[in-house]
């Protein structure tokens, strides 16, 4: 199972670690972490590197 943490793009702050899901919905992205716990963004995605299990975002 390949898990990955969000962060912000401006300032690389961590919004998510053991991210195992990620929904969008309009102008926000929902964070699924592995425990069930939910997270919602008011952002858009920018990039996803799957061999490093990173995930940055805009967060308005």
């Amino acid at each position: 199972m390949c898990l990955a943490t969000v962060y912000k793009e401006n300032d690389n702050t961590v919004i998510c670690k053991n991210v195992s899901r990620i929904d969008v919905d309009g102008d926000y992205v929902i964070i699924r972490d592995i425990m069930g716990d939910e997270s919602k963004v008011q952002g858009k995605i920018l990039m996803v590197d799957l061999a490093n299990s990173v995930v940055k975002l805009t967060c308005d």
